[in-house]
């Protein structure tokens, strides 16, 4: 298939701007090498080619490149063309037949030679360069020519160097030892998977478990070089020319250097800080999950659960633990199991993980209960960190479950016991709808009327807790009248006869009317009968409030209607009925609580013949007293406050007494400098140089005495008993005082 003759120059322009970009590239991409090879810095190496790239595609201008200029250039490199390629450029429209014949006749030429055809672009010279970049950039790297201008994370651009200053005012030495190289190397934990890092800071900032490399090079040699730290002076070991130190990171503190020369003066370097990064513990979210669910027995008894567990350096393990209780009171059971989320990536440093957790399989029933919560471990070694997740809670609702408790002010269960039959007639019917098939049309009949005389039974039952004399606790609005046989004369057979019991007639009784009609009388009604609780009335007979009544007369209405269907043999007509009678009785007994009298203080009887005799030899007192000491935990920085008025006092020089106590008042203020360093380093460092020195100046110790007060808390009030002579003017001068300090 031919190509169109513009479509050919088309295809050539973009060549030719792609080659212009490719050139281009290649001489920043050397350029950049060569930028790495001298700063050893990434950010530096990209800004050189970003730079170097844009410089050189602002020179070349591979957009200027239009279909005219490489139509020229296609004229001018193919003679056999006979500058005709700007008709491909022209519409057909507009050309004679002469020039379409020619255009025609150059197409195919053009098609035939534009494969040995180049670009006119200095590829090979530019590839060459790089070449050239490369290979020079390799061995100024290897070499390190250009070390002292390393960049990188291993070597930071300025140097903190060490400063020793002389504990010794007396010594003067012209040309004391100074420090020529230092370096600390932070080695990270294996399990976080950082490399080493090396600077010349000896401030430290580094996670918990990490291990610490001090070298220090003088450039004359001593006699000793200590590190101390937290109280301790531990001396470095001389390798080589260098003198080196390791710890592992646990915890924050302070530390300086000391060195003593080949004369025995002592030198002492600033404070420098250790700042112990903890490993943080995983972090659990779960989402989309209710904080407790419910179910009933015939739901689908799902849980959808979805988690994001993300940790710094990785998480290890990640499951749920999930607690199955059955039972209650005493013999509740638990029974625990560990939930997998199946195979995940160990060492990521987050996960979407998700589980479905299926009540069913864990053989869970009507009642019982499931906590679960997720656990999580990170990849910390040697004991990874353990975070779990808050508990959630799903539960089986069972309608049986749900009983009257007695709680610590109730004196006891007074609920009859056939409060809970209603359940018991629920499963005989449901097991007699389950066993349709099987059973014959009369026994079906049969067993369907007894479920509808117990029903009947259990509704009476109801009536007599209700104090109710009669059935007639249920209003019938229609009377069902029973249908006249074909002749005229009722059966004087009961039809359903061959399937009741005799004892289904024990109540007709309370069907019968008693003529217990209220008679019309004249006598006037009692202002005081809406606020008596009349027991004559079997509406006020009973232990249940207004509110409970009225819901307990809904139940027993409910069992008349599922009695109603029992004995027209529908027993699943029934099933609805006899639920919703169930949950009425279910709130009744949970919002019914029946309390007794609390049995206050019962006082011994007074004995007439020894009162008011004065006799107490048999009575004994009991005194006892506490002296309870108030822990301080800067005693030896307040001492030092005194210390140092007495020394500028008497002007006397420090003794090693004097040197302990600020080494302890040291201790304890750098508690607080490792939390707020700013405001109180610079006062440690003074109390750990006039601790160090033999002979102090009086400044130097006013400015440590006035740092200890400033960073002194407040004496908390202690009540105790004194006395103090207090007057207006002592108090005025006081005041007077403070506001002048």
């Amino acid at each position: 298939m031919s190509t169109s003759g513009k479509n050919i120059v088309m295809q050539f322009t973009k060549r030719w701007q792609f080659l212009l970009v490719v050139e281009a590239f290649a001489y920043a991409l050397g350029f950049a090498l060569l930028v790495f090879s001298i700063s050893r810095n990434l950010v530096a190496t990209l800004c050189g080619f970003i730079i170097c790239g844009l410089v050189l595609l602002l020179f070349k201008k591979p957009w200027r490149i239009s279909l005219n200029k490489a139509s020229n250039f296609l004229d001018q490199s193919l003679g056999s063309m006979e500058n005709s390629t700007g008709l491909f450029l022209t519409p057909k429209a507009e050309l004679s037949d002469i020039a379409l014949l020619q255009r025609h006749r150059v197409e195919q030429l053009l098609e035939a030679e534009i494969g040995k055809i180049q670009p006119k672009v200095p590829l090979k010279k530019a590839l060459l360069w790089l070449l050239v970049f490369g290979v020079t950039a390799f061995f100024l790297y290897y070499f390190n020519v250009f070390g002292n201008l390393n960049t990188s994370n291993n070597s930071p651009v300025t140097k903190e160097a060490i400063v020793f200053q002389p504990l010794d005012s007396v010594v003067s030495e012209s040309n004391p030892p100074s420090i020529k190289e230092q370096r600390l190397t932070i080695k990270y934990p294996a399990y976080t998977g950082l490399p080493p890092k090396t600077t010349a800071n000896m401030n430290i900032k580094a996670l918990e478990g990490s291990n610490i490399y001090w070298s220090i090079q003088f450039d004359k040699a001593v006699d000793s070089v200590y590190m101390e730290r937290n109280g301790e002076s531990n001396s470095m070991e001389l390798k080589g020319t260098e003198y080196v130190k390791n710890i592992q990171l646990a915890q924050s503190a302070f530390y300086n250097f000391k060195f003593k020369n080949l004369n025995g003066a002592s030198y002492l370097s600033d404070l420098y800080s250790i700042e112990v990064v903890k490993d943080e513990l995983p972090e659990i979210e779960i989402q989309q999950l209710k904080q407790f669910s419910s179910f009933d027995v015939t739901d689908d008894k799902i849980l959808n659960l979805k988690a994001l567990i993300s940790d710094d350096y990785g998480i290890s393990d990640a499951y749920i633990i999930a607690t199955v209780t059955k039972g209650e009171g005493e013999s509740v059971k638990f029974r625990e199991e560990r939930l997998s989320f199946g195979a995940f990536n160990s060492g990521s440093k987050k996960l979407n993980l998700k589980k479905t957790i299926d009540l069913t399989a864990l053989k869970m029933q009507a009642g019982d209960e499931l906590y679960f919560y997720i656990e999580a471990l990170d990849v910390k070694q040697p004991k990874p960190n353990r975070a779990r997740s808050e508990t959630f809670f799903a539960v089986i609702r069972d309608t049986v479950s749900n009983q009257f408790a007695v709680e610590g002010t109730m004196g006891a269960d007074l609920m009859p016991d056939y409060f809970r039959s209603q359940r018991q007639l629920i499963i005989d019917t449901e097991k007699l709808i389950a066993d349709k098939n099987k059973l014959s049309e009369k026994e079906f009949n049969f067993t369907s009327n007894e479920l509808g005389y117990d029903q009947k039974s259990l509704r009476l039952k109801y009536g007599e807790f209700m104090g109710d004399e009669s059935d007639s606790g249920i209003q019938v609005t229609e009377e069902i009248e029973p249908e006249a046989s074909p002749e005229g004369e009722q059966e004087e057979d009961d039809p359903l006869g061959a399937y009741t019991h005799d004892h289904d007639h024990d109540n007709e009784h309370n069907l019968v009317d008693h003529d217990h009609e209220e008679a019309e009388t004249d006598e006037e009604e009692d202002p005081l009968s809406n606020y008596l609780h009349n027991h004559d009335d079997p509406e006020e007979s009973t232990l249940f409030t207004q509110s409970l009544k009225s819901k307990l007369r809904q139940a027993m209405a409910e069992m008349w209607d599922a009695e109603l269907h029992l004995r027209l043999y529908t027993p699943e007509n029934s099933l609805p009925y006899q639920y919703r009678a169930l949950k009425l009785i279910q709130e009744i007994k949970n919002s019914s609580r029946i309390y007794v009298h609390r049995i206050g203080f019962d006082p011994p009887p007074i004995k007439e013949d020894k009162r008011l005799t004065g006799e107490i030899k048999d009575i004994k007192t009991f005194q006892k007293v506490d002296d309870v000491a108030q822990s301080d935990d800067f005693s030896a920085m307040r001492e030092s406050v005194t210390r140092i008025t007495g020394i500028i006092a008497n002007q006397s020089l420090l003794v090693d007494a004097d040197r302990e106590l600020f080494a302890a008042a040291g201790n304890e203020l750098a508690v607080l400098a490792i939390e707020n360093p700013s405001q109180y380093l610079h006062t440690l460092q003074r109390l750990k140089w006039i601790s160090e020195k033999e002979q102090t100046a009086v400044q130097d110790l006013l400015e440590v005495q006035s740092g200890l007060l400033r960073a002194l808390p407040d004496i908390e009030e202690n009540p105790s008993k004194g006395s103090l002579f207090q007057d207006e003017m002592n108090t005025l001068m006081l005041k007077e005082l403070e506001i002048n300090d």
